[in-house]
């Protein structure tokens, strides 16, 4: 089993976005960042992946909905985070 495609939506400017990239990174995950700081698709295809999501970041591990960066965090404090990331 592959592990599971990351994604995480940003903003340039956004501190809790930046924790949530360091976290994946120093953990050595590969991840797909859209920034949506000017709006566009890739904001619209957050909200359609995520229709209640107001703030950034918000990430994705494969088609689950993690949430953002506090929540990342928590998943790995709970020792959650490595069994997502791996599949």
């Amino acid at each position: 089993m592959s592990a599971p495609t990351v994604d995480i939506y940003t903003k340039f400017t956004c501190g809790f976005c930046h924790r949530a990239k360091q976290l994946l990174t120093s953990k050595g995950v590969e991840f797909n960042e859209f920034d949506i700081s000017m709006g566009g698709p890739d904001k619209a295809r957050m909200l359609e992946r995520a229709p209640a999501a107001r703030t950034v970041p918000q990430i994705f591990i494969g088609d689950v909905h993690i949430g953002g960066s506090d929540d990342l965090a928590a998943l790995e404090r709970e020792g959650k985070l490595d069994a997502l990331l791996a599949g």
